[in-house]
């Protein structure tokens, strides 16, 4: 079983930072890590030639350094050691990764950000770059832990999905929920009536899924079995979460099944690209 020793928490000085500390000081009273590192990337490079005189005479790191201690004294609410970190490079995730490496960071957290908002750090390079777990979390995050969702396509790799839940529920005492998302396959459609194939695919899913816990030796977790209908996988499972009022939904970072279409990465891509209202936890 895996532990979280050591976690890397990504500020970016917006509104979402005290998000990311309260979420931090969370988990750390339930996982008791042995550290915390705060890091922060500047990115002077950013900085319009318009402000550049005015800036001269700061010594900004030091600004920054100030801020962001003031941030974590006021939200990280822990007895758990952590450390704020800054540095100056051209490539935020490069240097979450170095990190991370040469911290042995078990878990990195983020904040959760859309697109077209532009600050976010979370993108799909961090998510290849880094070997250990990853968070997205948004803002105004539930600061709870009582029921875990879990994405799976029955693959070996989206087995550690449960090992992590189960770790997690252990700690918190959430009830894990285990998911996996339907489709009638695209190409028999054409030829078969697609509400006949419906409920045969269903009984398919369960058959499978019942197998893959007895495989993986999973135990103490509810099942569902979901129609994706016309969404995404991505939004189905993302609907339905927050529908059932899930206070955290993982997946792993890779799978594939030929009868369903939660193949996990691609999945996990999209919905680290979308605006999520709970925390998303992709197991490595």
């Amino acid at each position: 079983m895996k532990n979280i020793e050591k976690i890397l928490v990504a500020l970016d000085l917006t509104s979402t930072d005290a998000d990311l500390i309260q979420y931090a000081s969370f988990l750390s009273d339930q996982l008791n890590p042995k550290k915390v590192y705060f890091v922060h990337n500047i990115k002077k490079y950013e900085i319009s030639e318009l402000f550049q005189e005015q800036l001269k005479e700061l010594d900004l790191e030091t600004l920054i350094s100030e801020e962001l201690d003031e941030k974590v004294a006021t939200h990280f609410k822990t007895d758990t050691p952590s450390e704020v970190l800054i540095s100056e490079d051209p490539y935020t995730e490069s240097l979450i990764n170095y990190v991370a490496n040469k911290y042995e960071i078990d878990l990195v957290m983020v904040g959760n950000k859309s697109n077209h908002e532009g600050t976010g750090i979370v993108s799909d390079k961090l998510m290849r770059l880094l070997k250990c777990d990853i968070v997205s979390v948004p803002n105004n995050v539930k600061i709870n832990m009582k029921n875990i969702w879990g994405g799976t396509d029955f693959s070996k790799e989206s087995s550690k999905v449960f090992q992590l839940s189960s770790m997690l529920a252990n700690s918190t005492g959430a009830n894990i929920t285990a998911v996996n998302i339907f489709n009638v396959p695209v190409q028999f459609t054409p030829y078969l009536n697609k509400e006949e194939m419906i409920p045969k695919i269903e009984k398919h899913t369960r058959d499978k899924f019942e197998k893959f816990l007895k495989k993986h030796k999973i135990t103490d977790c509810d099942i569902k079995v979901i129609r994706g209908r016309d969404a995404s996988v991505a939004e189905k499972l993302n609907i339905e979460a927050e529908k059932a009022g899930a206070d955290l939904l993982v997946v792993a970072d890779k799978g594939g099944n030929v009868f369903s279409s939660l193949l996990v990465g691609s999945v996990t891509d999209e919905l680290f690209d979308r605006k999520l209202r709970i925390p998303l936890w992709v197991a490595k």
